[in-house]
């Protein structure tokens, strides 16, 4: 007995805490899971509560813009004013060549800054783009408010450059489920949206906390999630599966010509109108043309009052998807700012709606398929747009979202609406490729 104590006191000797042999708790993989957890539980919360309070007053912005132009039809009129007061606003603050969420994406991606500025600056300017029914959206805006934010808070609590890509991502989360009530989606798509093919699963948990924080805080402030009713969802059957991937075949090439319509209209405005302040001007002359050719105002604003009109089964022109395309890149091409995600919503669901009555499909249903295949033509985000169309949707259409989906996707090859988005691996093969999108 006196030998064994002698050995198990010989053994403890040799593995004294802090000496080679012993296993201190505090650097095992546990305690640094642990750790993870708790540090980024601390921070998705204050970016999720911080976020969710700042995109909830400014969802009430875009709907008391909103209602100001639908009520009052000659805000439209204001367009140059409204232009030449964002122009000036991003030539005070510096960020004239401020690329929107091509240098959100890039901060994640490649290292760059984002400024302080570039989150008031968003947030007014996108107020009076909506205030004057130019066709831009908010979701678009919401990644550049919530990524700033999150960068922000960030460098308040001094996080290293990894980490504060986390908390950008956390930020882009929380903002965009605050305004659209799509938290699986929004926590999602910030990871996948950075790098096709490679998602940052470092940031899965904080993404998920800040996003339903986000959507919890901004709907106890008033702000309702977007859902829709599909109505009828018929049987999957052979000829249901066939059909879906025909509209998510034509889908992908709507897309392809939305991005190439937003990408050429920035370009030649660039091309003949070198100063921002004429490039405006000449976008708000054009826009008010176009709003008096098309008296309806079916084409002015973000596009959910059009999008309802689909759901609803009221009267849409067969060709509004493409007049919609016009719109929007003739308002951002010109410098409004916003976003484009709810007009390629908006074009997803009218062209949806116009092929079931040629595909003798649920008119809903059609709806609800073309704004899912639009959206992930153009963000290149399969798994988010899935989780998107769950929330939007409901269940009762998975097997025609999921398909449409998957189609859209590898079909409309490398467009995409930003220029910095990043493709990792093919879509066709398994291969390494490494390039931006067109």
């Amino acid at each position: 007995m006196q030998e064994e104590y002698e050995e198990e006191e010989q053994v403890k000797e040799q593995h004294k805490p802090g000496e080679p042999g012993h296993t201190d708790w505090r650097k095992t993989p546990l305690a640094d899971n642990i750790h993870y957890f708790m540090k980024w539980t601390f921070i998705s919360v204050i970016i999720g509560v911080t976020v969710g309070v700042v995109g909830a007053v400014f969802g009430h912005g875009v709907i008391l813009a909103t209602r100001l132009w639908q009520q009052f039809h000659w805000t439209v009129f204001f367009m140059p004013v409204a232009g030449l007061l964002i122009v000036w606003l991003y030539q005070m603050g510096h960020e004239e060549k401020n690329r929107g969420t091509d240098l959100i994406l890039e901060s994640v991606s490649a290292h760059q800054e984002i400024p302080v500025i570039t989150a008031p600056l968003i947030f007014v300017s996108s107020i009076l783009s909506h205030a004057v029914s130019a066709s831009a959206g908010r979701e678009g805006a919401a990644l550049q408010l919530g990524g700033a934010l999150g960068n922000l808070t960030g460098k308040m609590m001094r996080l290293d450059e990894r980490d504060r890509k986390i908390a950008i991502m956390c930020g882009m989360s929380a903002c965009f489920s605050a305004l659209f009530g799509t938290p699986l989606a929004a926590g999602v798509f910030s990871m996948e949206v950075v790098s096709i093919g490679i998602m940052y699963y470092a940031a899965l948990v904080p993404c998920l906390f800040a996003s339903f924080i986000g959507a919890a805080v901004s709907g106890r402030l008033g702000l309702v999630a977007e859902h829709y009713d599909i109505g009828l969802v018929p049987v999957f059957d052979f000829e249901g599966a066939a059909l879906t991937v025909l509209l998510g075949i034509l889908c992908a090439i709507v897309g392809i010509f939305l991005c190439q319509a937003m990408h050429k209209s920035g370009s030649l405005y660039r091309k003949y109108f070198p100063s921002p302040y004429w490039r405006i001007l000449a976008g708000s002359g054009i826009f008010i043309v176009l709003t008096m050719i098309f008296r309806s105002r079916f084409y002015n604003g973000g596009g959910l009052h059009l999008i309802e009109r689909c759901f609803e089964g009221e009267t849409v022109p067969y060709y509004a998807f493409a007049i919609k395309i016009l719109f929007t890149a003739v308002a951002l091409g010109a410098g409004f700012k916003g976003g484009e995600i709810v007009p390629t919503l908006c074009v997803g669901a009218t062209f949806g709606y116009t092929m079931a009555a040629l595909l003798g499909m649920p008119s809903g249903l059609c709806t609800a398929v073309g704004m899912a295949c639009l959206f992930v033509s153009v963000t290149n985000c399969p798994v988010s747009t899935i989780f998107m169309a769950f929330e939007l949707f409901g269940f009762e259409g998975m097997p025609f979202f999921a398909l449409g989906i998957a189609i859209s996707f590898t079909l409309s090859g490398y467009y995409g609406l930003y220029h910095s988005q990043k493709f990792v691996y093919s879509k066709i093969r398994t291969e390494y490729i490494d390039r931006k999108s067109n």
